[in-house]
């Protein structure tokens, strides 16, 4: 009997230990997505696209190519880095309602993949500028312009489609709340930001003069907290437990 419980404790162990290694990964995560979409999405497209100046535009990524590869590789990063958080908050949270989870999974891949084909066409900017020879038949105020109508087609589609992500925010908010093993207040401020994506992108199609950026910046409270508590607190390894997580879910070798 004893060493059936000294088995049954060192499996408890196992998996706590398991599930803070899965808390801390979603953390530096987080912390890399953040980062990387911040530069890519943000950094490099403020300085290098001009709104409605096509010339100029054009001028900055020619000027400036290693930065405009840099800034689509911090989104390449980032796509990346939300791929795999889609799989790590389903570990974290299917103890709390397994369907849920995987339903805040399938809309995390969802919008990391049509997130990603919009993207494609901001690259497409410095195909256009570079000059190959079957682009010859166009002139060059031609080509600046297709050029900035592909990366406002690239902004423009992944402004549509981010309600994908707002979705999985919004469920993955909900679990935080009913799991007891993460603080109710993160679910709350992740679900806030989740509907922020979610209305932003349906303001875009609908009434797009209410369609504020900020609607987005009310993720990033939330994303910050949710991501400093896993990398410095984690879980509540035994409350996870209790709900239900087991070492198959979760072990790392």
């Amino acid at each position: 009997m004893s060493t059936v419980l000294a088995m049954s404790d060192e499996r408890s162990a196992r998996a706590r230990a398991a599930i803070q290694t899965y808390a801390r990964v979603a953390g530096i995560l987080f912390v890399i997505s953040f980062a990387a979409g911040g530069f890519g999405e943000g950094y490099v497209p403020s300085k290098l696209i001009v709104s409605n100046d096509a010339a100029a535009t054009a001028a900055n990524i020619l000027a400036h190519p290693l930065l405009f590869r840099l800034g689509f590789a911090g989104f390449l990063i980032e796509s990346l880095c939300d791929t795999a958080i889609s799989l790590v908050f389903y570990v974290l949270l299917r103890p709390v309602r397994k369907d849920i989870a995987l339903l805040a999974a399938f809309f995390g891949l969802m919008a990391t993949a049509t997130f990603a084909s919009s993207q494609v066409s901001h690259f497409m900017s410095m195909v256009i500028l570079r000059g190959d020879a079957y682009l010859t038949t166009f002139t060059p105020d031609q080509l600046n312009s297709l050029a900035l109508l592909s990366s406002k087609y690239s902004s423009f589609g992944a402004f549509l489609l981010t309600m994908y992500y707002g979705m999985g925010w919004i469920i993955r908010g909900y679990l935080i709340v009913r799991s007891g093993y993460l603080p109710k207040v993160l679910g709350v401020l992740m679900t806030i930001g989740g509907f922020g994506f979610v209305a932003r992108s349906f303001l875009v199609v609908l009434a797009p003069a209410y369609a504020s950026p900020i609607l987005l910046g009310l993720l990033f409270p939330g994303g910050i907290a949710l991501a400093g508590w896993l990398l410095v607190r984690g879980v509540d390894a035994r409350k996870w437990e209790a709900k239900g997580g087991e070492l198959e879910a979760v072990a790392l070798a």
